[in-house]
């Protein structure tokens, strides 16, 4: 019986999604928060931009019913709350980037602050002893809560991958604790993915769902990054830590590296970094001739692989600077792929032409 009881919030987190995520369409139409196509997002009519206030209210009312939280459950929410609001305002009046990282910032500090779940050390990473930080653990942390919540925004940009690479994010954070006799802290991540999966369907209209495309939104990859962030810097911090650091950088090393070569590419070129264009990851995959659930398909395969790396490192306890050092010649070596893609791609092809 008490197994089957464990299962209750995960059942209630599905399906108060669905019901949001059908229920939110029409005040969607109403309140203007749908995506319309553009030069930059190509799609066919209105597409409701609800999916992530339907995931964030589907965690929020399964935790109310079945008294299951989180850590600082009140200040997750609160958090989620003015990131959810912050994500619908620039959805529908597309905000100065300027004015969405202050805003961000904000809610970085009610996480570290009034939550006090900040980074307080970084492991081992250097070969020389514990890396601590001290006070200005506070403020390394803000950095990192904006930067997680800027690469899972950045990374949104077709059907199904932020959902995706939440998943695979989530789902290897649950291994971990598993494998770490932590197995009683999965289920704010299961939660996450409870409400996720209904998402996934309307997004990639699986059968039964087609013809009712919702979009996450900036509320909803923001939202993600957030949590993801949270439960991440939670569970690497402290003597009870269920996993090291670098392990988690891993964990979300894709969105992470895609967010550094895309922000120095355009500093390189003099541009504002938070400037949007169609240069992600995948819109390479799609000029290169890749279709959408390809090219798709192809990116969570990438991010299964830093997931990947990061398990096998924690499980076989490899030495953090190793996993630091091999994570930063990976970033180095990732961007200057994406630097040199379409001269890459033209080697490749024996020199045929591949549109830049």
């Amino acid at each position: 019986m008490f197994a089957y009881l464990e299962f209750v919030p995960l059942f209630t987190a599905f399906f108060v999604a669905v019901i949001l995520l059908i229920v939110m369409t029409p005040f969607a139409h109403q309140l203007g928060l749908v995506d319309h196509p553009s030069a930059r997002k190509q799609h066919n009519g209105m597409v409701p931009l609800t999916g992530g206030v339907a995931i964030f209210g589907a965690v929020l009312i399964t935790s109310i019913l079945t008294d299951v939280w989180f850590k600082n459950g009140s200040l997750f929410f609160t958090a989620s709350f003015f990131i959810i609001l912050l994500g619908m305002l620039d959805d529908k009046f597309d905000l100065s980037a300027k004015g969405r990282l202050m805003c961000q910032f904000g809610v970085a500090a009610i996480m570290a602050w009034a939550a006090q779940n900040y980074i307080t050390s970084l492991g081992n990473i250097f070969g020389f002893g514990d890396t601590s930080f001290g006070l200005f653990g506070y403020f390394f942390t803000l950095i990192c809560v904006v930067g997680v919540i800027n690469a899972f925004n950045m990374i949104d940009g077709i059907d199904g991958l932020a959902g995706g690479m939440s998943l695979i994010v989530l789902l290897a954070v649950v291994f971990l604790l598993l494998m770490s006799n932590n197995g009683n802290a999965i289920m704010a991540p299961m939660m996450i993915i409870a409400a996720i999966v209904p998402f996934m369907a309307f997004n990639l209209s699986w059968k039964g769902f087609k013809g009712n495309k919702i979009f996450m939104g900036d509320s909803g990859s923001m939202f993600v990054g957030l949590t993801i962030v949270w439960l991440m810097v939670d569970f690497t911090q402290g003597p009870e830590a269920a996993m090291r650091p670098m392990t988690a950088v891993w964990i979300i090393g894709l969105p992470l590296m895609d967010m550094a070569a895309i922000m120095y590419r355009r500093a390189k070129k003099g541009q504002s970094v938070l400037k949007p264009d169609r240069q992600h990851l995948h819109n390479i995959f799609m000029r290169a001739g890749f279709s959408s659930r390809r090219s798709l398909a192809a990116i969570l395969l990438m991010g299964l692989c830093f997931s990947a790396i990061g398990i096998l490192c924690e499980l076989y306890q490899v030495p953090e600077f190793i996993m630091f050092w091999g994570f930063i010649v990976s970033l180095i070596v990732y961007s200057l792929v994406i630097q040199n893609i379409w001269t890459i791609l033209r080697f490749v092809r024996g020199k045929r032409k591949v549109a830049p």
